[in-house]
């Protein structure tokens, strides 16, 4: 059996620049693995089978399904497969679990259907399944630009610890777009936030501004989502962001007392609550 980790993920930066003519928003970000992870595992079967031990999650309506249907139907692969979804990523939270799983899939097919595709290849199936997809082929630090398909490796941000709060609000598949859809150009930005990361990073400097421009639109008025930020805020959080498209909610630490006492502090309060790290492009085949 192989199983591979499939880590979540997070904007530290994510401006939108123009709307494109193919109905799609050109973006720029920096984005960030972290060590929350999903596991999938992969075993050789006479038939497709993939079952997961959340009862929230749906193979039919998972990125992982059509994996494995892109990759029978590029490769003229007709094995089966067995995969075993350990799900510990939030579901539609922002956080990436869905395209990391199907980056992982990718990765799982490849080495135990002995397809012997190049990461080239990896790269061009993974970018049919979701403008996230691609990314988590390697993950670490990455500019993404594009869609978000059109990815350059970054050294790697600085060690920090990272507190994860996700605000108990509804959670609706289609969210991404419907947050696109809600943008004006006043929320667009030049790249320039996006540039002075990737500068920041490359001088081995900790960054000195974290930007998503969805939190114009999502912490707008009181939303439950603003509430849960200043809320945050208020137990000692020294900044507050939305993870991707949210609803997910991070802070991010060099200090581990002090991650560690905000998230004692939100677990006492019943929030469901994470302390991660951020994570670099290491092997993920456990």
């Amino acid at each position: 059996m192989l199983t591979i980790t499939a880590p979540a993920k997070l904007n530290l930066t994510l401006e939108v620049l123009a709307r494109r003519p193919d109905g799609y928003h050109e973006i720029r970000s920096v984005i960030q693995t972290i060590s929350l992870c999903d596991r999938l595992s992969f075993e050789a079967s006479r038939s497709v089978d993939i079952r997961s031990d959340s009862p929230q999650w749906s193979a039919e309506k998972s990125l992982v399904s059509r994996a494995v249907n892109l990759v029978r139907e590029t490769s003229g692969a007709s094995q089966g497969i067995a995969i075993e979804v350990s799900n510990r990523i939030p579901l539609i939270s922002g956080l990436g679990g869905d395209s990391s799983a199907a980056a992982a899939t990718l990765h799982g097919l490849n080495q135990v259907w002995k397809l012997n595709l190049p990461q080239e290849r990896l790269i061009e199936l993974a970018a049919q399944l979701g403008s996230d997809v691609p990314f988590f082929l390697r993950g670490g630090t990455a500019l993404a630009e594009g869609r978000g398909e059109v990815l350059t490796p970054l050294p790697p941000l600085p060690h920090h610890r990272v507190v994860l709060v996700i605000p108990d609000v509804p959670r609706l598949p289609g969210k991404t777009a419907k947050l696109y859809a809600s943008l004006n150009t006043s929320h667009f930005t030049d790249g320039q936030i996006t540039q002075r990361m990737v500068q920041e990073l490359k001088e081995g400097k900790e960054p000195s501004t974290l930007f998503n421009t969805f939190e114009n639109v999502v912490f707008a008025g009181g939303s439950e989502i603003k509430i849960y930020r200043d809320h945050i805020r208020k137990m000692g959080a020294p900044h507050v962001h939305l993870a991707g498209s949210g609803p997910a909610l991070f802070t991010l630490f060099k200090d581990k007392t002090q991650a560690e006492e905000l998230y004692t502090r939100c677990k006492r309060q019943n929030m469901e609550t994470y302390l991660v790290e951020t994570s670099g492009c290491t092997e993920r085949v456990e």
